[in-house]
């Protein structure tokens, strides 16, 4: 769900920036996941996600209206009924700077809260995908990977990688609940994490005011 640096324009519908205001309404586990489940399948009511999460249907619609509150998604008129509104995304991807959202004091919190809530909706995947395996047709066989690699990089050449390996994931076809699926396709989640296990503060940073290094 987190977009860095290469959708950014929110000018086309989409991408939507996290930003202080409006940080509080997807700071929260059943947020992400309802947002994600949106843009993922299309148009739903509180009742149908409530159902595809386990959730109380109460909880899902309240849940649902904190989101449009903030402008993460909206209703679809096209499918209004008397019954029950039905709720769309109103973007397809999420741009977080986290450098900007977890250095301010004033979004510190939330924005912790925000990339765990994606930590846990991605770690749920990858569990949903590895319970798959065993029942994938012939064709999909060897084509996930869930792989890692252990790298000795500079902070500008892990800029560069991200980059790099952005610009490649988009020269694919994005995907969209409400196109025809082309015939041998399937839904695809990339998950790009890059982890530095850096110093957790340059020593210069950390030496109090008016101090002087040794």
């Amino acid at each position: 769900m987190a977009k860095k640096n290469n959708l950014n324009d929110e000018s086309d519908g989409l991408v939507c920036s996290l930003r202080p205001d409006n940080l509080k309404g997807l700071a929260h586990p059943l947020r992400v996941k309802l947002l994600g489940l949106l843009r993922e399948a299309g148009a739903a009511t509180a009742s149908q996600l409530a159902q595809r999460l386990g959730e109380s249907s109460g909880s899902t619609s309240y849940h649902l209206r904190q989101l449009a509150e903030y402008g993460f998604i909206e209703e679809d008129r096209a499918k209004q009924s008397r019954k029950e509104r039905w709720w769309r995304a109103v973007s397809f991807y999420t741009h977080f700077d986290e450098h900007a959202l977890l250095r301010d004091s004033a979004t510190r919190l939330l924005a912790g809260e925000f990339m765990r809530a994606v930590a846990e909706a991605n770690y749920r995947r990858t569990i949903e995908w590895i319970d798959r395996l065993p029942t994938q047709s012939a064709a999909w066989v060897g084509a996930g990977t869930a792989s890692d690699w252990a790298l000795r990089l500079t902070s500008a050449e892990l800029k560069s990688l991200a980059g790099e390996l952005e610009a490649i994931v988009t020269r694919y076809r994005r995907y969209d609940p409400a196109e025809t699926a082309l015939e041998g396709s399937a839904f695809v989640a990339v998950q790009l994490q890059l982890l530095p296990d850096a110093p957790d503060q340059d020593p210069l940073v950390a030496l109090a005011p008016g101090s002087t290094p040794c």
